[in-house]
């Protein structure tokens, strides 16, 4: 009689340690403070207004609604996933909201109107991780189609023009109003929201299973978790996020514009991978995407105010995000010989 050997658990094979893992972030998170530091000094230096009060709260309210569509982007990409669509769904977001509150179409009371805006977004991740779990299409392409998809919708649903909120008093305090003096309402949502993803992903199953599906979906699925549930479930939660970044920008703008969208999506995953979530899933952190997002945002306001072309702007943003990846691969390449 042969004794019974125990199936190695597959979940036992991962190489990475979650303190080997923890530690990793915060050396990234460290590297991307330090990088957010040098340049508030290098544009302090090139221009003297950069630091003053007003510029600094712009570069926060700029940092918003970027930082809000990237912490719904770090679940994505904690599972391994990615969502291209979060620039045009928070368009849509917005383009829906101005449906649900503007007298021109339905003319909803206000709250109601930003409550079916965010539960919009929601419907869109909600596509989106149905496409991914149970059709089995790969993220890139999914939220790739759901991002043109987006663009178009909007565009139609608006008659390719602006949707205005003049008739809907009060409004655009919510991105712009400021409980706390001097501080927009939009940065303190963004603080918020950090807050509650924060707890989400180390605190809560969804960011458990987030993770542990970014580090071996196939271990995950054979000890018995639902993963094409949660994954759809995850989706959602940024759409949520998106949502919410779609009210926040329609405030701040005080319109829906329905043009606006594309290149958010990438200033969205660039935040996420500067502050040291792994594109190929499994490690993820909140703080990180929060750095991030303020980074993106400093880079593009001291471009702005050292009067760089726009042209180049965009090219600036496109280094900063292939460093990124770059650093990334090298990151995970060092820790798999170890």
């Amino acid at each position: 009689m042969s004794a019974a050997v125990p199936a190695a658990r597959p979940e036992a094979a991962a190489p990475e340690t979650p303190i080997a893992r923890r530690r990793s972030v915060s050396i990234q998170q460290f590297l991307a403070f330090g990088a957010l530091i040098a340049l508030f000094a290098f544009f302090a230096v090139a221009s003297p207004n950069f630091l003053s009060t007003s510029n600094v709260f712009g570069i926060l309210l700029a940092a918003s609604v970027t930082g809000i569509l990237a912490l719904g982007a770090t679940f994505i990409i904690a599972t391994g996933g990615i969502d291209l669509s979060v620039g045009t769904a928070m368009t849509l977001c917005s383009v829906m909201t101005a449906v649900f509150a503007t007298e021109a179409f339905l003319g909803l009371p206000m709250p109601l109107a930003v409550l079916l805006g965010i539960l919009f977004g929601a419907f869109l991740g909600l596509i989106n991780g149905l496409n991914v779990a149970v059709l089995g299409i790969p993220p890139f392409i999914a939220t790739l189609a759901m991002m043109m998809a987006a663009a178009g919708l909007s565009l139609v649903i608006s008659g390719a023009t602006p949707l205005y909120f003049t008739s809907v008093p009060g409004f655009g305090q919510i991105a712009l109003g400021t409980l706390i003096p001097n501080v927009p309402n939009a940065v303190l949502i963004f603080l918020a929201l950090a807050v509650i993803a924060g707890v989400l992903l180390n605190k809560s199953l969804i960011g458990r299973y987030a993770l542990s599906i970014g580090s071996n979906e196939e271990a995950t699925r054979m000890s018995g978790i639902n993963t094409r549930s949660w994954l759809i479930r995850i989706y959602v939660l940024a759409g949520v996020f998106t949502g919410i970044g779609g009210v926040v920008m329609a405030a701040r703008l005080n319109s829906a514009q329905p043009a606006l969208g594309l290149g958010y999506e990438l200033e969205a995953i660039a935040a996420v991978v500067i502050g040291g979530t792994s594109l190929s899933g499994g490690r993820a952190s909140v703080l990180g995407t929060i750095i991030g997002a303020i980074l993106m945002a400093t880079l593009n306001n001291g471009l702005q105010i050292m009067a760089i072309p726009q042209e180049w702007q965009k090219v600036a943003v496109g280094v900063v995000i292939l460093v990124a990846v770059f650093a990334d691969n090298v990151r995970r390449r060092r820790e798999s010989r170890v």
